[in-house]
């Protein structure tokens, strides 16, 4: 044996032989306290010197064992049977829970059934034929499969676009918003909420919007869409969404048409112009947004946005959309996506893969009214706004020193909350920052709030008693890693989740 194998068995000599006497003990005193022979050797040494008082010992030390042998014995079997009673149970819930599910999938096909025989039949319930057989709403010779899109093309087909022309600057652009939205429609917010709100385009294609119900969060969305002349895309989520064809709509067997919903269409017309796009998805957790919006999520993921496409149908057919390629449309770069949530019993909890990959803003309050100037709405050109983004990064690209101290902030949090923040949220931050700047934040206040909110909310995951101790030095640590006062979020976030212990 090399010096090398000799120097670790004799390292690991001393672990290995602990756990042999462990159980070597163990074993023993288990064969020692039921061993019977060792009982009746010791009555049988002292049967001749036992009479009176000492027969009377004799036969309470001898039930005295039966019962703890009995109770022992008990013990053990309470134990297996409360195991298997838990194991069955859990094994009940999980058929349960699969049976639901198998459940809700089946409702679903039902109901996607009826909305298909429902499209074939007529007032009295009956499938309308034509001459030929076939059902009256059937797709006719010469049509398109695709109604909505088909209808795009039209349009836009002798259509001269004239180009946009804009010359506001971020910071311009927020101002605007907030006196369009007070002047106009009467809906009154905080200069930085609009900050927030115009800055999270810059980073992330997924926003969403948290808060009580009742502070506006539905109402900025179709505010901004307002303000742009390009009106929101509403979609109301049901219950019921549990797949990508909540989003794009389906192909239809029986009519041999495809199911368009709007959002579909919108981001087909999309592809036609230099406008910017709204889609709200209203309530997105009253259903799992990991099952309708997950094609999206890993879709707006992808760095190269050559990439960003999905597949509608297998085929291709005459008559099929221009901008449809091989039965793929294009995801448009123009289009962002806000969702809106309550949190209560009704919804689902959003998950880290979602928030990882979208922008929270919190709406806790609603705006004080105030005199705006009238303010007239005005097309924005997606080429122009993205362009003040990059131009926003590059003259106000977050200090070498900062991002020190993130990293810096990050190792603090790994070894004291065994938590570690990726790459996506880094460059989400290089992302962020630079456009809250120059929208008329501050640098420091940009990075608090990304902190708090992608952060620091995660948590909200760990045994929360486990980390209460721990809460003050984070606080303590943060202002003075930053300065005193400079993280007014993070530290109003720390001690709400401490009051929650």
């Amino acid at each position: 044996m090399s010096v090398y194998g000799e120097f670790f068995t004799k390292f690991m000599a001393p672990f290995f032989d602990g756990l042999v006497t462990i159980f070597k003990n163990f074993f023993q005193g288990l064969l020692q306290m039921f061993n019977v022979v060792n009982y009746i050797e010791i009555v049988s040494h002292y049967k001749d010197q036992l009479n009176g008082v000492g027969i009377v010992i004799l036969v309470f030390s001898i039930i005295f064992l039966l019962a703890m042998f009995a109770f022992i014995f008990f013990c053990i079997a309470r134990s297996i049977r409360t195991y298997l009673r838990y194991r069955r149970n859990v094994h009940k819930e999980d058929m349960l829970i699969e049976e639901i599910d198998t459940l809700n999938n089946e409702v679903l096909k039902l109901k996607r059934q009826n909305e298909k025989i429902a499209e074939l039949t007529n007032e009295n319930g009956e499938i309308e034929l034509d001459e030929n057989g076939n059902p009256v709403n059937s797709l006719q010779e010469g049509e398109s499969r695709f109604f909505k899109l088909s209808n795009i093309d039209e349009e836009f087909k002798d259509k001269t676009l004239e180009p946009i022309n804009n010359s506001f600057t971020l910071e311009e652009l927020c101002d605007l918003f907030r006196n369009y939205s007070a002047s106009t429609l009467h809906l009154y917010y905080d200069i930085n909420l609009i900050r927030l709100f115009i800055a999270s385009f810059a980073s992330n294609k997924l926003i969403i919007l948290e808060g009580i119900s009742g502070t506006g969060k539905t109402s900025l969305a179709y505010a901004f869409g307002s303000l742009i002349k390009n009106e929101t895309t509403v979609a109301s989520v049901q219950p019921s969404w549990r797949d990508s064809t909540e989003i794009f709509g389906y192909f239809n067997e029986f009519t041999k048409r495809f199911n368009e919903t709007e959002i579909l269409a919108k981001m087909y017309e999309a592809q036609y112009t230099d406008k910017v796009y709204i889609t709200l998805l209203d309530e997105m957790n009253i259903s799992r947004v990991e099952y309708y919006f997950a094609e999206m999520l890993s879709i707006l993921e992808l760095p190269n946005k050559k990439d960003w496409v999905v597949e509608l149908v297998p085929n291709v057919w005459e008559g099929d959309p221009e901008k449809l390629d091989e039965g793929k449309l294009k995801v448009p770069e123009n289009m962002w996506y806000i969702g809106t949530i309550n949190n209560d019993d009704s919804t689902f909890m959003i998950t880290d893969k979602v928030y990882d990959r979208a922008m929270p803003i919190a709406i806790d309050d609603k705006a004080e009214e105030f005199d705006a100037p009238k303010t007239d709405a005005f097309e924005i050109s997606y080429e122009y706004l993205t362009n003040l983004f990059e131009k926003a990064s590059k003259e106000h690209e977050v200090s070498e020193e900062t991002l020190e101290k993130i990293k810096e902030m990050d190792r603090y949090v790994i070894d004291h909350f065994r938590l570690a923040f990726g790459n996506r949220i880094v460059k989400q931050l290089k992302d962020f920052v630079p456009a809250y700047v120059a929208c008329g934040g501050d640098e420091i206040a940009g990075i608090d709030y990304l902190i708090a909110h992608k952060i620091l909310r995660k948590f909200e995951q760990l045994n929360l008693a486990y980390i209460k101790d721990e809460i003050d030095g984070f606080i303590t640590y943060l202002e003075k890693l930053f300065g005193e006062g400079k993280m007014p979020e993070c530290k109003a976030y720390l001690l709400r989740l401490k009051k929650t212990i």
